[in-house]
């Protein structure tokens, strides 16, 4: 497995990105409607890894900055979105891989905090971040009033 940087408009991203949606909206009824602009994750503001099985894209993440809003966040934190597996990539620590380097490339940054939202009905992925050393924090983002949401987050 080879992870690699791309933006977040590469037709791999955004192929991995329409999976994940689909995913979203089988567990809750409906994808992920936070706006993103690609943009966001051009370095030195944001990165966008994608993970390939020799040539065939299997995973994803990214992070993008954020500043203290009305929204819930704080200067200085790093946002996650998109973490992403296919299903027949599952189990074999790439997500846990992209993870790491999401930190350390934020933490290179200057970012001092990562954050990420997820949902009740992804107990995946609030596994693999709490074994990361994710803890539960005070609600952020555009879901930050959904009840079925839960947010995270890590000192850098």
């Amino acid at each position: 497995m080879q992870i690699r940087p791309v933006r977040f408009d590469h037709p791999d991203a955004m192929k991995l990105s329409d999976l994940v949606q689909l995913e979203y909206a089988e567990r809750y009824g409906d994808g992920d409607i936070t706006p993103m602009d690609p943009a966001q994750f051009d370095p030195p503001q944001g990165l966008y890894l994608v993970a390939y099985d020799g040539t065939e894209p299997v995973a994803s993440g990214g992070w993008r900055a954020q500043e203290a809003n009305g929204e819930g966040y704080a200067d200085g934190d790093a946002e996650i979105k998109r973490m992403y597996v296919v299903r027949e990539a599952r189990g074999r620590g790439l997500a846990r891989r992209i993870l790491a380097a999401l930190e350390d490339s934020a933490r290179e940054a200057g970012r001092t905090r990562m954050v990420l939202e997820t949902g009740i009905k992804q107990p995946e992925a609030i596994a693999l971040y709490t074994s990361s050393g994710y803890a539960p924090a005070e609600k952020f983002g555009l879901y930050r009033c959904y009840e079925d949401s839960r947010c995270f987050a890590k000192v850098l």
